[in-house]
Formats: structure tokens, C-alpha cells, sequence
């Protein structure tokens, strides 16, 4: 029995056996048929509801392939600093919040950077005491690697001049010692953000619901989380209630892989909408706070090659045994040592899944972010099956800081192009909430890596790492999917694959890139089921 049919589309259908169609049939969540209007049209029984789509594209659903959706939900109620281009102009959110807020009560904001203010340098514990005297303050970085705190808060956390830097993390601290408020890496920035209240269980899945809807607007149909087990409690009540309405695959960050192994859980265990991804380590820290581990120097900070966040050996540890126990692992490295080093880690334990017999299939090991590779490990994702997960939007963000802080090494930074052609499977998203999750922005970003006020220029920023449509959409469709092992479910628009598709009110292919932006996602279809949808 068909239960839906499409017609009349220009359906991109990313299976190289039928690589376009006009119409589409749909047996409760799967596709069963792909061809020309009159013969799927014939398959419609009495009642089928027919959607004629007047000659709109068609593309397979969207997966960001990186993000935190529990900070993307949390963010729609925090304090909006996302990006200013003041630190007077964060300041006076940070004031009309404090206004609104009783005496005491913690004040939480996202998004600083200082490097978009005119003088670059990071503010202080001070800024926010003239502005919010009376409620401890605690405000993340874009990068989320770097975090701003009044001196209210820096007194709950009993963080004074004689409190040591914890291990992997640092706390700024002015000539004569005392911290200055800003913390860098989890370590430090927990120190703080552990005494911030957070929403219960429930309130994060209510904050979700806001958060799914706007994904599916943007032409989301699926996401790869790195948040805390707290966003797995919310997805499970939301899975419960039958309200969950993008599948998800939940990645383990290390602190809790233990508990997973003491649980005998697998990679991809749960189903389509929710599975367990991987294990999740940071090996270092970011481009912002300059805190990514480099193998040189920062330019203009001969003592700078920034942080190890988990020591090498360590992760080799958390690696071999989590690939022993059926877990491939995830890695956010973005400085060309942190890169490099887990690199050496994949190879070594390559070597022992080959030993037991365990295909490289079977353990789809991914590094996050990839910004910046030294050219001698350029081939070693390919070489050895690694994900590269990356963010385009990433570059058009950061080419300023990467040409300042990296120089002329910025040519291997960012380039998803040198990992293609490497053979690496490329799995692309937002990390949002550090950019905004619309794919459409990231597929911008992809082929044209430039801003979308035209910045560096017409050509981009190195333009040589430029994709073309067909491979950034495959990024962000079957890169996606074979990461979670859905290869054969999700990625594209053929029988027996998952109803997932995004419903465009122009083709991607054939429109001017500067005509990405003023795309419009009309429909969202998840499951066969209608989630997002603004044509008669």
C-alpha cells in the first residue's frame, strides 16, 4: 500500500543508478518507488494523498554530522552575545538581563569572541562586575573553548590566586596572579560552570521541541550529538513522549565511557531515530583562545603552541579499548600536533583491529574538526578510513584569526577539498551552537568559502579548496549516514531507504552560488511525514 506520493519535482537523488526523477512513492517511513509522474502516480490507491510539488527540488534530508543539541536548545534562553561586535555591546546584554533578573540568580550567556572587537583583547572579571554586580555572570565563548566570568561567580567557584591550573585546562591571570576571569578549556571552565543551575530532564526536552522545529525549517532531518548524557536523557523523554523528530546519534564523551562499557554498549545500538554513536575526546582546544595544539609556535607568540587537553598515550588507552568493546571513537583535533597525534593513535590501533580480524568498517573512527593539518599527514585520513568530520563554516568564520595566528600554514587549514581527494570520507555540520546549524549556510560556505557579505574577495578565501555541489551535499547527506552506519538506510532518495528528504524552492545545482543563501527550504519531510512544510 502506498501511503504518500510526490510529483511533479525535480528530485536530486544522489543514487548514481537513477541519479534524477520527477515523483516518488512512500510505504509508511521508506521510499518505494522513484521514477517519472504518470508511473508513480499509478501506484496511488484510492485516498492516497498526492502532493504535486510544482516542479521544486528534491534533495535528500540534511544531517549536521556535528553538533550540541542540548546547547543548541539551552542557548534559545540564554543570553545572546553571539558575535558582537563590542565588548560594550555584550556588556549592555549582560545588563538588560541583570535587570530583569532577582538579585543573586546566575546570569548565562554564548558567544563572545574577542577576536571581532576592535582591540582583540580578552575582557575581564572586572567589565562584568561594573555591569552586574549582584548575579554571578558566566558567559561562553563562540568557541565554547573559553569561557567569561564576573568575580561573583569566580568566588562560588573558590577560584582565587592560589587555586593551581587543573590539568588540560588553564585560568588567565593578570601580573600579579589573580584570575582575570577568563578560563580556558573544559578543565577550568567547569570549575565555574558546574555551580551554574541547569533545566532538568524534562525542561531540555521542552527547550528541544523549539529547537527540533527550527531544525527542520533549516532542512534538518537527522544530527550527530557530542553533548553530555544529560541531552541523551532529554532525547530519550522526547523518543517517549512521540515527540522526537530528527534521528540523532548520541556520541559518549569520555568521562562516562565506563559506564558504557560496564553496560556492554555498541556502536549503533538503538534504532533509526536514536543510536549510540562513539567515544568522544577533545585532544586539545581551539583557534580562538589559541589553545589548539600546534607543532610551531602561533605567529607573535614564540611560547605559544597551545594545549594538550588529553595526553597522547591516554587516548591511545580510551581508543583501543573502546574499539575492543565495538565503539569507534571520535576525536576533536584541531591544531596540525593535535591532528598528528591522533593520527599516530588510528594507526596503532588500526594495526591491532587488523590483528583480531575486525574490518575497518566495522570501527568508523572519525577526527572532529580537522581545521588545520600538516601537509605530511594530509593523505593519513584516507589512508588509514578516517572520518573527517568538519565544519565548513567554520572557515568563512575564522579565516581572519587562521591568516593572523597561523600564517602562510593557514593553505592546509580548513581544507576539506585535500581530505576528499585523500580518500577520506567527508561528514560535514555546523558544531553548532558555536555557528548557526542552517545547512544551507554551511553549503555556502563549502563552494564559495566566502562570508556571506562577499569577504576575502570573489574567488574566496584559498580557493583551491573549494568543493563542488554534488560532493558538499553528499557531505552532508551520505557522509553523514555512513559515520552512523545508515548507509543503506539514509543518504539518498531510493527504494527501500528512509523517507527523508528536504523540499527546495530552487535547484542547488543549477543556480549562481550567490543564490545559496536566498534558497528557501519549503518542505521537510521526515519518515514519510510532513515536519516542516509552507506550500499549498
Amino acid at each position: 500500500m502506498i501511503d504518500r506520493i510526490l510529483i511533479n519535482a525535480r528530485i536530486r537523488t544522489l543514487d548514481p543508478a537513477q541519479p534524477h526523477a520527477a515523483a516518488l512513492a512512500i510505504c509508511r517511513d521508506r521510499i518505494a518507488a522513484v521514477g517519472e509522474n504518470a508511473a508513480i502516480r499509478a501506484l496511488a490507491g484510492a485516498g492516497t494523498p498526492v502532493d504535486d510539488l510544482g516542479g521544486r527540488c528534491v534533495i535528500p534530508g540534511l544531517t549536521d554530522a556535528h553538533i550540541h543539541w542540548e546547547g543548541v536548545a539551552h542557548s534559545l534562553r540564554r543570553i545572546d552575545v553571539f558575535e558582537v561586535p563590542t565588548k560594550a555591546e555584550a556588556l549592555r546584554r549582560v545588563a538588560e538581563r541583570a535587570r530583569r533578573t532577582e538579585p543573586g540568580e546566575w546570569l548565562v550567556g554564548h558567544g563572545w569572541t574577542q577576536d571581532f572587537w576592535p582591540d582583540r583583547a580578552f575582557p575581564t572579571a572586572a567589565d562584568l562586575d561594573t555591569v552586574a554586580p549582584h548575579h554571578p555572570v558566566y558567559l561562553s565563548a563562540k568557541s565554547w573553548h573559553a569561557a567569561w566570568v564576573n568575580s561573583a561567580a569566580l568566588k562560588q567557584a573558590g577560584i582565587t590566586a592560589a587555586t593551581p591550573d587543573p590539568p588540560g585546562g588553564c585560568i588567565q591571570r593578570d601580573p600579579s596572579g589573580q584570575p582575570t576571569g577568563i578560563l580556558f578549556e573544559s578543565p577550568a571552565i567547569n570549575m565555574v560552570y558546574r555551580r551554574v543551575p541547569v533545566p532538568t530532564a524534562d525542561q531540555t526536552a521542552d527547550l528541544m521541541i523549539e529547537a527540533q522545529r527550527r531544525a527542520w525549517a533549516a532542512g534538518l532531518t537527522g544530527l550527530h550529538d557530542f553533548d553530555n548524557p544529560s541531552c541523551l536523557a532529554a532525547l530519550q523523554i522526547l523518543r517517549e513522549r512521540g515527540e522526537l523528530g530528527l534521528r540523532v546519534v548520541k556520541n559518549i564523551n569520555d568521562p562516562w565511557v565506563e559506564h558504557a562499557h560496564a553496560l556492554g554498549l555498541r556502536w549503533g545500538f538503538g534504532d533509526e531515530w536514536l543510536r549510540i554513536g562513539g567515544l568522544k575526546i577533545f585532544a586539545d582546544g581551539a583557534l580562538g583562545p589559541r589553545t589548539a595544539h600546534m607543532i610551531a609556535p602561533y605567529e607573535g607568540e614564540p611560547d605559544n603552541t597551545g594545549l594538550v587537553v588529553t595526553d597522547k598515550e591516554v587516548i591511545y588507552e580510551l581508543v583501543s579499548r573502546a574499539s575492543a568493546a565495538g565503539l569507534p571513537s571520535t576525536i576533536h583535533a584541531i591544531g596540525d600536533r593535535a591532528v598528528h597525534d591522533v593520527l599516530d593513535v588510528y594507526e596503532a590501533v588500526r594495526k591491532e583491529e587488523a590483528k583480531r580480524g575486525i574490518p575497518r568498517t566495522a570501527r568508523r573512527h572519525r577526527i572532529e574538526h580537522v581545521q588545520i593539518i600538516h601537509p605530511d599527514d594530509a593523505h593519513r585520513l584516507g589512508q588509514l578510513g578516517i572520518i573527517a568530520s568538519m565544519q565548513p563554516i567554520h572557515a568563512t568564520s575564522d579565516w581572519q584569526m587562521a591568516d593572523r595566528y597561523w600564517g602562510a600554514r593557514a593553505v592546509w587549514s580548513y581544507n576539506w577539498r585535500v581530505q576528499s581527494e585523500a580518500g577520506a570520507v567527508l561528514a560535514f555540520g555546523s558544531d553548532a551552537p558555536v555557528e548557526p546549524f542552517e545547512p544551507l549556510k554551511g553549503i555556502f560556505a563549502a563552494v564559495t568559502r566566502r562570508r556571506p557579505d562577499g569577504q576575502p574577495g570573489p574567488d574566496g578565501w584559498y580557493p583551491e579548496g573549494r568543493l563542488d555541489m554534488d560532493t558538499t551535499l553528499r557531505a552532508f547527506t551520505q557522509g553523514p549516514a555512513y559515520a552512523a552506519g545508515l548507509e543503506h538506510d539514509l543518504g539518498q532518495l531510493s527504494p527501500g531507504f528512509l523517507a527523508d528528504l528536504v523540499v527546495l524552492d530552487r535547484d542547488l545545482y543549477t543556480v549562481p552560488p550567490e543564490e545559496i543563501l536566498e534558497t528557501q527550504v519549503v518542505g521537510t519531510l521526515i519518515g514519510g511525514a510532513w515536519k516542516h512544510r509552507v506550500f499549498d
